[in-house]
């Protein structure tokens, strides 16, 4: 069995949309999967799915309502079982230890071939602990500033959660971790290679044993929503930082592109990838579910850091010749939609007004963004 948690820093980067569409694409490859709905604070993912809500999920379960296999439900996709959130019992969204442990349990023993945990958007502890049931999750992001901001920050929290489950209590790391944990703002200044390298020299035990967890943890990503060739280039900046910063390295599973076919799928109560196959956002989607079950392997066996560079590197450039190849076939379609009077010239003016709107948002969004973290450095120098 193979878990694939599937995150995002940030809400509304189609975490959701990847999760469904992507189990169904497993189970049209003739495998089993689990798709469970563990964004408790707003489940929705059967809306995604196109399955009504069932009555028994995971709210149920965690109140001892009902036993897990029976909140287990078959759908109409093929080799698809799905397990309902609950977003209205309340304090879902802070599992209690006992309550994440008897999930986790009940997750593990599913005789699935694939199980896909979708996850709630940000970093709380339990959002963390879930992702890491794989080595391999999946972060889901999207172009804008503030989408790979949060990328790269979820990515780092969930190397210092790594950090501190590997560091017993009573150690010196541990110690020493939560000594750092008090100070905020030498925390934000330090950055994994720097904190390992102080581990080592106080604790050598933990550091080694850090560096094995840590070389094991190599996530995937998904920009989403990507309006243009260029916007894929984003992903590079996440590699980087978490390059220099976290000391890891990520497989880019590929790019999607924003698709109106999906409002369509989803006020038609199907999933994209059924209600429109060959679009190029449901191609995609096959990519990526192609690249899961041939590529997994290479990574699993790759035993240094030179090997791993040139893996990530391979995939940095798949997904930059994939964008391009999309955005071609993009094109292509606009112009068959324009020949035939399915798309007049005054709806593609429209449609070009609304995305210039859309870009002027994002550089107002940019701008700002620039001038809080000019702010936050000046403060810095000010300490």
């Amino acid at each position: 069995m193979r878990i694939i948690p599937v995150a995002s820093g940030k809400g509304g980067v189609g975490k959701s949309l990847l999760s469904a569409n992507l189990a169904i694409a497993l189970g049209e490859a003739g495998k089993s999967v689990l798709l469970a709905d563990l964004d408790l604070g707003a489940s929705n993912l059967h809306l995604v799915l196109g399955v009504p809500s069932p009555k028994a999920g995971i709210g149920t379960f965690l109140t001892g309502a009902t036993p897990f296999e029976d909140c287990v439900m078959e759908t109409s996709w093929k080799g698809v079982s799905f397990v309902a959130g609950d977003s209205e019992i309340p304090g879902l969204t802070a599992l209690r230890a006992p309550q994440k442990s008897s999930l986790t349990k009940n997750i593990l023993k599913s005789s699935f071939d694939f199980v896909i945990l979708d996850l709630g958007a940000g970093t709380h502890t339990g959002i963390l602990d879930f992702f890491m049931m794989s080595h391999r999750g999946i972060v889901v992001t999207a172009p804008t500033v503030t989408a790979t901001l949060n990328a790269y920050l979820f990515l780092k929290n969930a190397v210092f959660r790594l950090m501190y489950t590997t560091f017993k209590k009573g150690t010196p790391a541990r110690d020493w971790l939560d000594g750092l944990k008090g100070n905020s703002a030498a925390l934000r200044r330090m950055y994994i290679p720097k904190i390992i390298e102080e581990i080592a020299r106080i604790d050598p035990e933990s550091a080694r044993a850090f560096r094995e967890r840590s070389e094991a943890f190599r996530p995937r990503l998904v920009m989403n929503m990507i309006d243009d060739p260029k916007d894929a280039d984003k992903a590079l900046k996440i590699r980087r930082s978490c390059r220099e910063y976290l000391n890891i390295d990520l497989e880019h599973l590929g790019v999607i592109y924003r698709d109106a076919a999906q409002d369509i799928a989803l006020a038609s109560r199907l999933p994209v990838i059924v209600y429109k196959p060959q679009s190029v956002l449901s191609q995609a989607v096959y990519r990526i579910a192609d690249k899961i079950l041939q590529d997994e392997g290479q990574w699993d066996d790759a035993e240094d850091a030179d090997e791993i560079a040139a893996l990530s590197e391979e995939s940095f450039q798949t997904a930059e010749l994939e964008a391009n190849v999309d955005f071609d076939a993009r094109m292509n379609y606009v112009e068959e939609l324009v020949g035939s009077g399915a798309l007049s010239m005054g709806d593609l003016a429209e449609t070009i007004k609304s995305q210039q709107y859309e870009l002027t948002a994002l550089k107002k969004e940019n701008a700002l963004l620039k001038s809080k973290i000019a702010h936050a450095l000046m403060q810095g120098f000010k300490l």
